[in-house]
């Protein structure tokens, strides 16, 4: 390499002939013409030998042609091959294209304002939940086609209710509703049915107020939605190392705090900041609906002799003086309310642990109370006047009357 670029050195900069190139570098003249002939460094390479495999390559093609997709395994035990299988393999994975059909993918693009992909994330971590305990609550995971702006959530469950809420509070903090919403097969969302997506009952009602669709993906699918499972990774190996939590309140404030520090990092693949990007992807989104929708746990119970009403795993009284009486329950992602008509008979924090019994101290009395008046009522002393009739009655019924 050295004396090819010497040589045209000296030929084209210096405009030394041939021979006295020759005499200087100590080479003949033949290899200073070649050297001058040549425009490309030299390079030396071997004749190639062959392989094992040319021998049986016309049959792998005949099996290939009629079956493109045959295993290679299946292969080497139809051309009865006993040789090395990895060479074997790898020339099936050279010829293989040749006879499948083009299968092009195309790059997906996003639209300002068009999709959200969304996802639970369950943070390997443990948040104590109260009341002794503590686990991996659902963390609900968006983010934005367009911008790569993350939002996310922490929430008491994954069941239904607890997970629209979930949604309309995120779409507050956006300030506009997307297009479209991108899901997998989650229950609370919906799942493949005879090979077609269908959503839940309460999804539908949900995406039906916002005026959006929702691509669910196919299953077995984790490609389709792989920018918000990129962010899963990137909590996980960004957010939660090195942090602690008192409680579910706290793992939202952190993670706020995060999120907001996240979304103003350089994007590799975009070139940019996520905010920067934010502006004219929520002017392209929808406008939020003029009536919020259905959100969280809502049912009329009729309020049993115990005066407690049971929200997911958890009981929670509510003042006795409504026992037998139908009543309201409603609860959100922080609160539970029981009302009767416009009263409110009870409002309790919510409890993100399970199988707890929460009481307040006041339904406790008012129902100590209560029984102890029922106890104590007199009882009602009134008489019931029954008819005596006369037995001759009975005899005249009975055709039982004397003959005279």
């Amino acid at each position: 390499m050295e004396d090819w670029a010497e040589i045209r050195r000296l030929h084209r900069v210096e405009g030394m002939a041939i021979k006295a190139i020759a005499r200087q570098l100590g080479v003949s003249r033949n290899a200073v013409r070649r050297a001058l002939a040549r425009d490309a460094p030299p390079k030396y390479e071997r004749a190639p030998r062959g392989s094992i495999v040319d021998a049986v390559e016309p049959r792998v093609r005949e099996l290939l042609r009629a079956h493109p997709r045959m295993p290679s395994t299946v292969i080497a035990e139809r051309i009865g091959w006993d040789r090395s299988l990895t060479v074997l393999k790898d020339r099936v994975r050279e010829l293989r294209p040749y006879y499948l059909p083009p299968d092009p993918a195309t790059r997906t693009a996003y639209d300002p304002g068009q999709r959200v992909q969304c996802d639970l994330w369950f943070p390997p971590a443990q948040v104590p939940l109260g009341s002794g305990q503590a686990g991996s609550p659902p963390v609900l995971v968006m983010v934005s086609g367009y911008s790569r702006m993350i939002f996310a959530r922490m929430l008491p469950t994954r069941q239904g209710p607890d997970l629209i809420a979930g949604h309309w509070e995120l779409l507050q903090a956006m300030g506009g509703v997307p297009a479209q919403l991108v899901w997998d097969n989650e229950a609370a969302v919906g799942s493949w049915r005879a090979g077609r997506p269908r959503l839940t009952e309460e999804f539908e009602a949900f995406r039906g107020t916002l005026g959006i669709s929702v691509h669910q993906c196919r299953p077995r699918d984790p490609e389709a939605k792989g920018l918000v499972e990129r962010a899963n990774g990137y909590l996980e190996t960004s957010f939660l190392p090195g942090r602690t939590f008192t409680g579910p309140g706290d793992f939202n404030t952190q993670l706020s705090d995060w999120l907001t520090r996240a979304n103003a990092r350089h994007h590799r693949t975009l070139g940019t900041r996520p905010v920067d990007r934010w502006a004219a992807d929520l002017a392209a989104m929808l406008a939020l609906p003029p009536v919020a929708p259905r959100t969280g746990w809502q049912a009329t119970v009729r309020l049993p002799r115990d005066h407690y009403v049971r929200i997911d795993s958890n009981d929670y009284s509510v003042d006795p003086v409504a026992v037998g009486r139908k009543v309201l329950l409603t609860a959100d992602l922080e609160q539970v309310t029981v009302r009767l008509g416009s009263r409110v008979l009870a409002v309790h924090e919510r409890c993100w642990a399970r199988n707890q019994t929460i009481t307040d101290p006041a339904h406790r009395a008012a129902a100590l109370a209560l029984a102890h008046a029922a106890a104590y009522r007199p009882p009602t002393t009134a008489v019931e006047v029954v008819q005596q009739r006369d037995l001759a009655d009975y005899d005249t019924a009975f055709g039982l009357t004397e003959v005279a």
